[in-house]
């Protein structure tokens, strides 16, 4: 069992034989205890905590349950297994008061668990449902496999169109970064404007590495982007759709999200640059587009009031979008051919923001 849990169990047995009301402590986790850091530009907590002791059922019972999900690392650990954040909350039925009453609430006391001990749910060896992003380009890495082999991938010649898959724990022990023959890595939103990137041979012509997000990016997508950051000194450039969701988008790989406060140091990456779809982007290349919805436009001013965005180009960019009343996507680029993102689109964005 890690170090940091069995601590927790420690202490809460201590407590117990010493005739004291077992309790718990972590990082208070309402909104006035996180706050946007000036200085690394990410999320953190602050310094306040709260106390959770057993002194009525529905606290006890809360203790109960965090015990048996340290108890089911424990057993994951021992037998060398992975579990699903859905299998766990399903093997909960099984422990009589311990059980969970939905899957959020199981999802959020393993956060906790995270917030106690900066040990990551990954580490527990507990993953998410979905499958992980892809990468195609110039990268070699290894991979610890299932019989506890290191595999040496290049994630250019070793794989096949859909890319190398990132699994849902990429830290240090699972995956090595051997070395990288990139100026830049490309952080793509969408499946169809990956495969358009990879059908037309963009990683190699631009010496680039491509990561498809899959969307809002999960946890080890970012955690990848901070590690080639960070490991190999590789530029993040991140390449969204153009509305208020997809600017979010960039802010979580950017400045990390409040949801993941505590461990924003090793998600996002601060000097990560936008190339994606702007609202001067959809006058000056008179592209096609949707009309905000009026959610769109809630967000975008929410945007306005976000500290992530609290600088001239996006406050100018999102009131230009407010002032358009409009949106685009990533293909809207198509207007001009399969080849103008590749060719003219991407190399002007590049250059403008002295990637290239």
């Amino acid at each position: 069992m890690n170090e940091k849990l069995e601590t927790i169990v420690k202490q809460i047995y201590q407590e117990m034989e010493n005739g004291q009301i077992p309790k718990v402590e972590l990082k208070s986790r309402n909104k006035e205890n996180i706050l946007f850091d000036p200085k690394t530009s990410v999320w953190k907590y602050g310094n306040n905590t709260v106390k959770r002791y057993a002194s009525k059922a529905s606290s006890a019972k809360g203790i109960l349950k965090m015990l048996h999900i340290i108890d089911f690392v424990d057993e994951m650990t021992q037998g060398l297994k992975t579990s699903t954040l859905r299998e766990m909350y399903y093997i909960s039925e099984g422990w009589n008061l311990g059980k969970f009453e939905s899957q959020d609430e199981s999802d959020l006391m393993v956060e906790d668990l995270e917030v106690m001990t900066n040990y990551l749910r990954e580490e527990m060896r507990l993953r998410p449902e979905e499958s992980g992003a892809s990468v195609i380009g110039n990268l070699t890495l290894t991979e610890l496999n299932r019989k506890g082999e290191k595999k040496k991938i290049n994630c250019r010649d070793d794989v096949g169109d859909g890319g190398y898959t990132i699994p849902y724990n990429v830290e240090k022990e699972k995956v090595s970064l051997v070395s990288s023959d990139v100026d830049f890595v490309l952080a793509i939103e969408t499946g169809g404007m990956f495969d358009r990137l990879v059908e037309n041979r963009f990683d190699e012509k631009m010496r680039s590495l491509l990561v498809h997000m899959k969307g809002q990016p999960s946890r080890s997508t970012k955690r990848l982007l901070n590690r080639l950051n960070k490991e190999l000194g590789l530029p993040i450039v991140v390449f969204t759709d153009g509305d208020p969701w997809s600017f979010r988008i960039f802010a979580s790989v950017a400045y990390g999200a409040i949801k993941t406060a505590h461990i924003s140091d090793i998600l996002a990456t601060p000097t990560s640059e936008f190339i994606g779809i702007t609202a001067s982007d959809i006058v000056n290349y008179d592209l096609p587009t949707d009309k905000l919805t009026d959610k769109d436009t809630e967000a975008l001013h929410a945007e306005l009031e976000d500290p992530r965005f609290n600088i001239p180009f996006w406050k100018g960019e999102i009131e230009t979008m407010l002032k358009l009343g409009k949106k685009a996507e990533q293909q809207a680029l198509a207007k001009y051919g399969l080849d103008f993102v590749t060719d003219t689109y991407l190399p002007e964005k590049l250059k403008e923001n002295g990637i290239i």
